[in-house]
């Protein structure tokens, strides 16, 4: 059987400094991708890099 799903989303609001948007949404233009795709791949990316730090100042 044929099965289409998508991730679950939620929508939040954050408040970001107006010149960290400005240069997230040139990022994002000049890859050609929306700017909700850049945030979640940016952050994605930063907690992926935070998981690698702890383990390696866990000893």
């Amino acid at each position: 059987m044929f099965d289409v799903s998508r991730p679950e989303k939620v929508n939040k609001t954050f408040s970001m400094p107006l010149s960290l948007v400005k240069r997230l949404q040139e990022v994002a233009q000049a890859k050609d991708v929306s700017l909700n795709y850049l945030v979640i791949r940016c952050c994605e990316y930063a907690l992926e890099d935070l998981n690698k730090d702890s383990k390696n100042n866990s000893g």
